[in-house]
């Protein structure tokens, strides 16, 4: 990969950028700034939203305009107010060290007379929504005839928004000398046509496969009934831990409706849509981008240029009638390089767009399972065990006020003090998630056998085996890598007849083909970890009510601990021990290599 130095850039831009903290220019980058450079050539740069466009346009207009010259030489056009304000945040960043340059961005919803006043100073660089350019244009504002450089950003959703009429409008009278720069996530037929009408022989620059989508997006869905969406909705949540969202809603009904039941439900959320007036868009919008919004309720049109890199989750509540949209969608989040999560709530009826939309990504969407509210609750209870394990204490501060705090707590002992803190947290989902119902459907229009499916944020196999409880989890310094080579250990078979494991705090789950569960089973009699007998438990189907339960689970069938052989240990003791949990070192073969054992090594195991 080049550096900055590389691409032609003055040695001024090179060292401004630099101390925005950019090293390395990203592929698009890499690519359009030699081309652009040259200032005769017209580009088609084909590449998805947060991969670097502004800088890839940006960077060489810089570079090209005439400081001296207060004439408008160079036009921007965006589909949004909120993208057109982050490009010129962008430019002006970028060339505030280097040239005096007057960058005006102009938009529907605010005072016009602001933006003419700025316009008549002379705006180098106009950034503009194509309605409001047009209002100027009509004023006698804004003058195209001095116009050297068009830039055309994010295309095919200018397009999508109704703007086809607006963009010939403006380009038609911008003089024929120009350069045209356009940069679109995909291609439509309304694009190509404008390349063909308005570029002379354009370069075009495709970052991956044409409407491809960016690869550190992974494409989940769920399957509920409708009337379940809103409450599948809320267990995603739950149970994704510190989400950063935004949720699509078709209609603006829908994202007000939506919105309105996740903050009286107590969840940190607000809506975008085009009934809201600009002061309020502009209020959400900045509570987004501080993040004191935790989850944003839109509607396609309205989230159009939000530009925010830290978005973790996108998530449709509804599939789009157009691919472009879900496109777009999904590009909100794994921007600048990071990954993120595109998550469909969909009914059967629109399983059909899945597998449309998977030919036309060339991607496979996983389905996930929606956590039921046991799993919600041992999410929640361990985050919060987490969040207080690694609380940084500021000793000094502190001390003064703990001498009441420990008069207050001393006839309770360290077992009391730790229920009634989890409790605090943790009675408020219990008491919501108890006996709540699985709301998984099942498909039977599409075949799973053997593909992946996760549960919330997971990624193991599920399949259709054997589940099997086991008493031990994350308390007991278990990683699901650790309890995966336990059971290739003990069970003495190979990790490919182990599916889909569910690591919790004081017990988990896993699923066996069935064919070699009776074998784990007997394998794990008398073996103890850190001490504590391990019970393995056949696990019946989740149900809201009745049956003997261990985790929410019918039990059936019991194995391991109280059988009165001698204990097989892992951790807490044990000359012959092999390996250890809990600071011991690892001397054999590491957890899940898989296969089974040996005459020799069974025989050293009976005596662990």
């Amino acid at each position: 990969m080049k550096s900055f130095n590389e691409l032609g850039l003055s040695g001024q831009v090179v060292e401004a950028i630099r101390q925005m903290g950019f090293e390395t220019p990203t592929p698009i980058q890499e690519q359009a700034i030699p081309v652009l450079l040259q200032g005769n050539t017209d580009l088609v740069g084909l590449a998805q939203t947060g991969t670097g466009k502004t800088a890839a346009f940006g960077l060489p207009l810089i570079e090209l305009i005439d400081e001296k010259n207060r004439t408008t030489q160079a036009l921007i056009l965006a589909p949004t107010r909120e993208l057109s304000v982050q490009i010129t945040n962008d430019l002006e960043n970028f060339s505030k060290a280097v040239k005096d340059l007057n960058i005006v961005t102009v938009y529907g919803g605010a005072s016009i007379s602001d933006q003419i006043r700025k316009v008549k100073k002379g705006a180098q660089i106009i950034v503009a929504t194509p309605g409001r350019l047009i209002d100027l244009i009509e004023r006698k504002v804004v003058s195209l005839g001095t116009i050297k450089y068009v830039v055309l950003d994010e295309a095919d959703e200018m397009l999508n928004m109704g703007f086809k009429d607006a963009i010939d409008e403006i380009l038609s009278g911008t003089p024929d000398e120009k350069n045209v720069w356009l940069f679109s996530a995909t291609m439509p037929r309304e694009v190509r046509e404008i390349s063909k009408n308005y570029m002379s022989n354009p370069q075009e620059i495709t970052m991956g496969e044409r409407n491809q989508g960016n690869e550190n997006i992974d494409h989940q869905y769920i399957v509920v009934d409708e009337r379940d969406k809103y409450m599948a909705l809320k267990r995603m949540v739950d149970y994704s831990t510190d989400i950063f969202g935004v949720i699509f809603c078709r209609t603006k009904i829908d994202t007000q409706r939506v919105a309105e039941s996740l903050m009286k439900d107590g969840y940190n959320a607000d809506a975008l849509h085009g009934d809201l007036t600009q002061m309020q868009r502009d209020r959400v919008m900045k509570s987004f981008k501080n993040k004191t919004l935790q989850l944003l309720v839109a509607t396609d049109v309205a989230a159009r240029g939000i530009d925010v890199s830290s978005i973790t989750h996108v998530i449709h509540m509804n599939m789009p009638d157009e691919m472009e949209y879900y496109t777009h969608r999904s590009g909100r989040t794994a921007r600048a390089g990071k990954k993120g999560i595109s998550l469909a709530i969909v009914s059967k009826k629109e399983l059909g767009k899945i597998s449309q939309i998977e030919k036309t990504l060339k991607r496979r969407f996983t389905k996930a399972l929606i956590p039921t509210g046991d799993e919600v609750c041992q999410k929640k209870i361990m985050e919060l065990t987490h969040k207080m394990r690694n609380v940084e204490v500021n000793e000094e501060e502190i001390d003064s006020f703990l001498p009441e705090v420990y008069h207050e707590l001393m006839d309770l002992s360290k077992e009391d003090i730790i229920k009634r803190f989890a409790s605090i947290e943790f009675n408020r989902f219990l008491a919501y998630y108890r006996d709540a119902r699985d709301l998984n459907k099942s498909d039977r229009s599409r075949t799973f056998g053997g593909e992946d499916r996760v549960r919330g944020e997971g990624g193991e196999r599920s399949g259709s085996g054997d589940r099997i409880f086991i008493n031990i989890g994350r308390m007991d310094g278990l990683e699901t890598g650790d309890l995966l080579g336990l059971i290739c250990d003990y069970g003495e078979i190979d990790k490919g007849k182990i599916g889909k494991i569910d690591l919790k705090g004081a017990f988990s789950f896993f699923e066996l083909e069935k064919d070699v569960t009776e074998k784990v089973m007997r394998g794990f009699e008398g073996v103890e970890v850190r001490g504590r007998k391990v019970r393995l438990e056949m696990s019946g189907d989740r149900r809201e009510g009745g049956g003997e339960r261990s985790g929410g689970f019918e039990r059936k069938k019991s194995y391991g601990g109280g059988d009165g052989k001698r204990p097989r240990t892992y951790g807490g003791g044990g000359e012959k021990r092999e390996r250890s949990f809990g600071g011991g070192e690892r001397k054999d073969r590491p957890y899940g290599s898989g296969g089974g054992r040996s005459g020799g090594d069974r025989e050293k195991k009976k005596r662990w």
